[in-house]
């Protein structure tokens, strides 16, 4: 090859020599220019990038500090302050007397969270080791941890002592969830005097809840922990409870409060003061002694219980910590159980306490006048029937006019006087009195009794009513039911001379906050429409009753003041109309109930009352001698040195 070919070739060929050199070869050249913009590019990208990020930052400072503060603040105070509820105290109850039935006393308790704890039993094993834990304890703490389910906490043990405080407090660090608490505790200084007239309070529970909500009363129950439960404290829940308060506590991050900032006090509740004589009420509990049964006095110029027994009771204070299992179990198995509230729910024969009532009915009806006399033979038969309904009294009570039949308590009169009232008729008149019907009491759970209509009986028994079926009626047997609250309510309507006034246990609130006196204002309820002449011959015959020759003339025998009553015998099992009640051969529990009623002083009466006693036998006998020590402490402050009991005659013969 010349060297001319040669030349050319390399000319020819230079330009592309030159490419294969910038794209990579051994000989490349860099452009400068380029790689400046190519750099001048990624550098605005990531000048941009920045410069959006710093601006949504910004923004979302902005948001989060300016537009967003209130909110955060708010949250940020929250995690720094707590606002705990402040439970207000419990209002106070006390007699007519100014004598305190309900208080509150304070205490230490140590209680638990169990949301915290994982294992109960290993938690109160080693509590053990500092506080005394019984194992009623445990039981008590499980039964209230089933009642309340979601409790912040719950007391595993109570009333702690100065000594159990300390040894805690040092040993605290070792038990998370655990803590002492202050608290008020309801105390009942009386026990069992009174206790189903006051009732008793409790822990909130599930159906609590429930009503509580319904009432929108939940706010005001924040860092509450009980509730009334039965009578006063039940009924007049509103009243005692108070209005709840706040403080705001500020908190360390383990949560533990620091120091208070600011604080609403809580208002107390109102006191309670009842028309109650707790020293009355103290009398008539002991007169019962070793009998079962009920006792309401009640004053008739206005309506005010004085004295309102169920026996036996209960100690409420066994309720306020929660009770534990076995004492729960004890008063529920009891076989005389103390946990009903015989005068308020109790539903009885009346007895010949009814005949009375059915005398006025009689008088004014219509069917019987003060002169019209009977032949009684011991006993009444229906028109064309061979079945006698016997007299108490064999061989019967001779001539017997109205009066008489009250004083000696003829059966056999007002087994006639049934038979000519129509039941329907019976039953319109004698509803007046309060028969049949709840009195209106101011205590939850009354029971209405019963007064027997036709159309009761088609209901119960879709069957017609029999003209047998009123004979029983006269007497106060048959399907006749009252409570004792019925006896001695109808007992002050016929005292007041048919003035009607609504019972209460409660005389007047007293406002926590000024202290001012809230009257409970008796008013007339009705005013039954009976002849002044017929209401003053019943009343006198009642007087009668507790003078020689009537039924209770044992129990009125020496009295300083003039009374009236009537006695009566209710039958708990039945006695075939051709035998004779043998109380000696009948076991105690199925033995007659003795009932009696009265009021004194008979011209212008100041306390009417009705006694039950359960299988007392004769209330000539056993309850006349009741309302007689309630009679005489009432009118003149003095106690008899022992019941006056009645004659054998009476206690035989006792209509």
């Amino acid at each position: 090859m010349s060297h001319g070919s040669i030349g050319r070739n390399l000319f020819t060929a230079g330009p592309r020599r030159r490419g294969n050199l910038a794209a990579g070869g051994i000989g490349e050249f860099r452009d400068p220019g380029y790689e400046l913009r190519r750099f001048q590019f990624r550098l605005g990208v990531a000048g941009a990038f920045v410069l959006v990020a710093f601006a949504v930052l910004l923004g979302r400072f902005l948001y989060l500090q300016v537009l967003q503060h209130a909110y955060y603040n708010t949250k940020a105070e929250d995690n720094r302050i707590s606002v705990v509820p402040v439970a207000p105290n419990r209002g106070l109850i006390t007699d007519r007397n100014g004598i305190v039935l309900a208080r509150n006393d304070s205490a230490y308790t140590l209680e638990v969270d169990p949301r915290r704890a994982d294992d109960l039993n290993r938690l109160f094993d080693e509590l053990a080791g500092v506080v005394d834990i019984q194992p009623k304890d445990r039981k008590r703490f499980r039964k209230l941890l089933d009642e309340t389910r979601g409790a912040e906490s719950l007391p595993i043990k109570a009333r702690l002592t100065d000594e159990e405080v300390a040894r805690f407090a040092a040993q605290a660090f070792r038990f998370p969830g655990v803590e002492i608490k202050a608290r008020l505790y309801r105390h009942y200084p009386f026990g069992e005097l009174a206790s189903h007239v006051l009732g008793y309070i409790g822990r909130i529970t599930e159906r609590d809840q429930e009503w509580l909500e319904a009432e929108q009363l939940t706010a005001n129950y924040k860092g509450t922990d009980f509730i009334g439960k039965t009578g006063v404290e039940q009924s007049y829940e509103r009243e005692l409870h108070g209005i709840t308060g706040s403080a705001q506590v500020e908190i360390d991050a383990a949560g533990r409060g620091v120091r208070t900032l600011s604080s609403v006090a809580p208002v107390s509740g109102n006191a309670l003061a009842l028309t109650l004589d707790i020293k009355l009420q103290e009398v008539a509990e002991r007169a019962f002694g070793k009998y079962r049964g009920a006792l309401v006095a009640i004053d008739p110029a206005t309506g005010g219980v004085l004295a309102f027994v169920s026996k036996p009771g209960y100690d409420p204070n066994l309720f306020v910590e929660g009770i534990d299992p076995q004492s729960w179990d004890a008063l529920n198995t009891d076989p005389d159980k103390p946990l009903n509230n015989r005068a308020l729910t109790g539903t009885y024969p009346p007895g010949s306490t009814f005949k009375p009532f059915m005398a006025i009915m009689a008088l004014e009806l219509g069917k019987r006048t003060p002169e019209y006399a009977i032949n009684d033979p011991g006993y009444f038969s229906l028109a064309g029937q061979a079945h006698r309904y016997r007299d108490w009294k064999v061989g019967g009570h001779g001539a017997v006019n109205l009066h008489k039949s009250i004083v000696i308590s003829c059966d056999t009169y007002y087994y006639g006087v049934a038979n000519d009232t129509d039941i329907d008729r019976l039953h319109d008149f004698l509803s007046q009195f309060g028969f049949g019907a709840r009195t209106g009491i101011d205590v939850k759970g009354e029971q209405s009794g019963l007064l027997p209509s036709r159309a009761w009986k088609m209901k119960r028994f879709n069957q017609k009513w029999f003209a047998g079926d009123s004979i029983s009626v006269g007497i106060g047997q048959g399907y006749n039911l009252a409570t004792p609250l019925q006896l001695a309510y109808a007992t002050t309507i016929l005292a007041n001379n048919g003035v009607v006034f609504r019972p209460h246990l409660v005389r007047e609130v007293v406002d926590a906050r000024t202290g001012s006196h809230r009257a409970i204002e008796p008013e007339p309820v009705a005013t039954l429409k009976l002849n002044p002449k017929w209401l003053a011959l019943v009343k006198s015959a009642m007087v009668d009753v507790t003078r020689p020759g009537g039924t209770a003339a044992r129990a009125g025998a020496g009295a300083a003041y003039t009374f009236g009553g009537k006695t009566g015998t209710a039958q708990v099992i039945a006695v075939k109309q051709t035998e004779k009640y043998d109380e000696s051969k009948v076991g105690e529990r199925h033995r007659d109930h003795a009932l009696f009623i009265a009021f004194a002083p008979a011209d212008a009466p100041r306390i009417a009352l009705g006694v039950l006693v359960e299988n007392g036998g004769h209330g000539s006998s056993t309850a006349a001698p009741i309302a007689r020590i309630v009679l005489d402490y009432y009118l003149t402050g003095k106690l008899p040195d022992k019941p006056p009991a009645a004659d054998a005659e009476e206690e035989e013969e006792d209509g």
